[in-house]
């Protein structure tokens, strides 16, 4: 059902709207294939599979990669549940926008 969602949203996505964090962060960044369309996508898997706040957060995975090994690699409770929907936010961008 998410992935008939996200396809449905970028078939159907016809005015732009405001940049979130994660597409911000994806078009600052100095990675290869960096576009709009690619991280107007990743936005729209963010959107469906995380919340603001985890948004945010992985955000500034995009400025700072280790960040995301230290929150792999943590103890807490908290961290892990978070990386958790972070995986499953890197699985549906990389099935839907390459």
């Amino acid at each position: 059902m998410r992935a008939f969602a996200l396809a449905a949203a970028v078939a159907v996505s016809s005015t732009p709207a405001l940049a979130g964090p994660i597409e911000r962060a994806c078009l600052g960044s100095d990675r290869p294939g960096v576009s709009r369309g690619v991280c107007g996508c990743i936005q729209q898997a963010a959107d469906i599979t995380l919340s603001a706040g985890d948004q945010r957060e992985a955000a500034k995975f995009f400025r700072d990669p280790h960040q995301a090994q230290v929150v792999r690699q943590s103890k807490r409770d908290r961290d892990s549940a978070f990386w958790q929907r972070y995986k499953r936010f890197g699985e549906m961008a990389a099935a839907y926008c390459g």
